[in-house]
Formats: C-alpha cells, sequence, structure tokens
C-alpha cells in the first residue's frame, strides 16, 4: 500500500477515542469506589479493569497509532499497561504468588504514573479543555494516592477516590461528547475545542 491510499484510508477510520475514554472512564471509577471505602476490592473491579480497562484501551491505542494519532497511542496504550500491572499487582497479592506490597512502593507505582500523567496533560493542552481536565484530574489523582500511600493515610487515600470518581465521570462525559459530536456533526456537547479533537 503506498503513502496516498495509507492516508485516504486514515481517513476513513472511525476516531476510536470514545471506547478508550468511556473504558478509563468507567473503570477508574469503579476502582476509586474502593479507594472511599464504598466497594470492596472484589473480582468485579479486577475483571473490568482487565477488560475494559487494559484490553479495550490497548485496542484504541493501536487504532489511534492507524490513524497516526499519537497522543491517543500513547495515552491509551500506556494506561492500558497501568490496569495490567494494577489487575497484576492485585491478583498476586490474592493467591498469594508474591509479597504483599508495603505502602511505601505502592506510594512510588502511583507517583510514577503522576509524572506520565503529568506530560499527557502538558500534551492535552493543545487539544481541548475536556481532556485538559480528564488528565489533569488524572494527575491530581495520582498524586494524591501517592502521598496517601507513602503516609499511610486513610483520608487522603479516600479523598484520592473521590478525585478518582470525578475523574471518571470527566473521561465518560469526554468520551460520549466526542462521539456525539461525530454522530450528529456538530456540537452537541462541548469538548472546549483548542485545537483538533482527537
Amino acid at each position: 500500500m503506498d503513502v496516498q491510499n495509507f492516508r485516504q484510508l486514515q481517513k476513513t477510520l472511525a476516531n476510536p477515542a470514545p471506547l478508550g475514554l468511556l473504558g478509563l472512564g468507567i473503570t477508574t471509577i469503579l476502582l476509586n469506589l474502593n479507594n472511599t471505602g464504598l466497594f470492596a476490592l472484589d473480582s468485579m473491579i479486577i475483571a473490568m479493569g482487565l477488560i475494559l480497562g487494559a484490553y479495550a484501551q490497548f485496542i484504541v491505542g493501536l487504532l489511534s497509532w492507524l490513524r497516526g494519532n499519537v497522543f491517543g497511542f500513547t495515552a491509551f496504550i500506556a494506561y492500558s499497561l497501568f490496569w495490567i500491572t494494577l489487575a497484576g499487582i492485585l491478583i498476586f497479592m490474592k493467591v498469594n504468588i508474591a509479597g504483599v506490597p508495603e505502602y511505601s512502593e505502592l506510594g512510588y507505582y502511583l507517583f510514577g504514573w503522576s509524572i506520565f500523567s503529568v506530560f499527557m496533560l502538558i500534551g492535552s493542552l493543545r487539544l481541548n479543555l475536556a481532556y485538559i481536565l480528564v488528565f489533569g484530574s488524572l494527575t491530581l489523582l495520582f498524586v494524591v494516592l501517592a502521598i496517601g500511600n507513602w503516609l499511610e493515610s486513610v483520608s487522603l487515600i479516600s479523598l484520592g477516590g473521590y478525585l478518582g470518581i470525578l475523574s471518571g465521570c470527566l473521561a465518560i462525559y469526554s468520551g460520549f461528547a466526542i462521539w456525539l459530536n461525530e454522530v450528529f456533526g456538530r456540537t452537541v456537547f462541548p469538548v472546549g475545542s483548542r485545537g483538533e479533537q482527537r
């Protein structure tokens, strides 16, 4: 396939971002219901994280790559790997394959994801307000959870849980807004466009 035909193919591919944002949003809400203490950490959260959080976002990342969208490719592949590693940690803990991580170790794990989210936030400044709010709230979520784990503070982890619910709701709104705007060919739900919609 030559470059011109590939460019034509890219133009015809559907935007996968709404699915990725919905997967991110729903799984983030479910996980953070546990952080607030409202839900127990059970197989439902782990399964949703592995399938909707990891598998669906990985596919979305690959489709973003085909469309030439480096932002979507990086965001969705990386966050799918977050869900895989988190599910791995949780499953290993449940079946006692490896030791239970210390709070401080989880703090460093979460802080690493906060650094990644900061750079996604910087990239989102070129896109739209909806993405800025999603990646800004994700950054804040990871920072608060990291500090909460370092301090072994149940109240900070619970606060992080509520921030996570907010972040998940913002991701769901963004996903549905982009999808509905494309379906109707006009702005049904605003995303505060600053650049192109991804």
